[in-house]
């Protein structure tokens, strides 16, 4: 496919980018695909971009470079939940996504949860597990099989489908090699589906819906990213009703939490009642060969560069007066 260069002004317009990737997360090797697909994407449409590890450079480094705007393709601690959001606000860098609230509220899956709910959005049940939860009542309201996850992680990293009292135990440790809290939520028999979302506020919108098929059910790290087994059908096969339902649900749930420029929100179908539930919101998708923000916009007629460049140009300073240097 030839790709289209930008103008000399649009290029000028969007000046030196830096694109940050890598990091210090457990997801960092998700970053580094993401970041490098973003990187080469930009450069195909003729931008100044460069690339930037905050793993291996310091914050002097990054103000030193006097990037004109950033695309931040990190992902996990420290580049998606809202940290590097507030260093950017303070340096004054315009950079893509969501800003240092939704940042931390997105990543935090409790406490997105506890937003939702007070805003009407339907969200599997769940409980907080600590030292002094009793584990039999949390089977007791949640049922078996249930959900163990670590609250602050993505890409699957930390989480267990728990079909025995038995396995709780585990699950939790193994959760909490990853975070202090563990987040123990109901289990949803039925289809999954994910909604990638572009804009800001009354102008964000859901784009396409992309149904997962994985293995045995098991969307799990390995399937995610470095398998072909996992099928995706965009658009999802399903009628009108129940896409229009789904869409309208997932910009509500966007905007209840802030979120801005980008996002990517996980739902479930459950197959008893055809009722949906959301999952989760990733404020910094993934970009990878088998991300699914691409998959969406490549099924609206946008290319992965296209697409880079659009997400690029809403970069932005999101606190107070910062706002009119972006």
């Amino acid at each position: 496919m030839t790709v289209t260069q930008l103008t000399s002004q649009e290029i000028q317009d969007l000046g030196k980018v830096g694109v940050l990737f890598g990091g210090r997360s457990a997801e960092r090797a998700i970053s580094i695909l993401s970041g490098s697909g973003v990187l080469n994407a930009l450069k195909s449409k003729g931008v100044d971009a460069h690339a930037f590890d905050p793993a291996e450079r310091s914050l002097a480094e990054l103000a030193a470079e006097r990037f004109d705007r950033v695309f931040i393709a990190l992902h996990g601690r420290y580049g998606e939940d809202g940290s590097l959001q507030g260093a950017l606000e303070q340096l004054g860098i315009p950079y893509t996504g969501s800003g240092v609230m939704a940042s931390s509220v997105g990543m935090d899956k409790i406490t997105t949860k506890i937003v939702w709910l007070a805003h009407g959005v339907s969200t599997p049940k769940y409980a907080i597990i600590d030292d002094d939860t009793n584990l039999d009542q949390v089977v007791m309201e949640l049922g078996l099989p249930l959900i163990v996850k670590a609250p602050l992680e993505g890409s699957s990293i930390g989480i267990t489908k728990v079909s025995q009292r038995d396995e709780l135990q585990a699950a939790i440790e193994l959760s909490r090699q990853y975070d202090t809290r563990v987040l123990a939520e109901q289990f949803i028999e039925g289809r999954e589906f994910s909604v990638p979302l572009l804009g800001t506020g009354p102008d964000a919108r859901a784009l396409p819906i992309i149904e997962i098929v994985a293995p045995e059910g098991n969307y799990d790290y390995q399937n995610k990213y470095f398998t072909d087994d996992t099928q995706y059908h965009c658009p999802a096969p399903l009628n009108a009703a129940t896409t229009e339902a789904i869409q309208r649900e997932v910009e509500k749930a966007y905007r209840a939490l802030g979120c801005e420029g980008w996002s990517r929100v996980d739902v479930l179908l459950r197959e008893s009642d055809g009722k949906f539930f959301l999952l989760e919101v990733n404020t910094s998708p993934g970009m990878t060969t088998h991300s699914l923000v691409p998959m969406a916009a490549r099924a609206e007629g946008t290319s992965y560069e296209e697409l880079c460049v659009q997400i690029l140009r809403s970069a932005s300073l999101k606190i107070g007066t910062n706002k009119e240097k972006a």
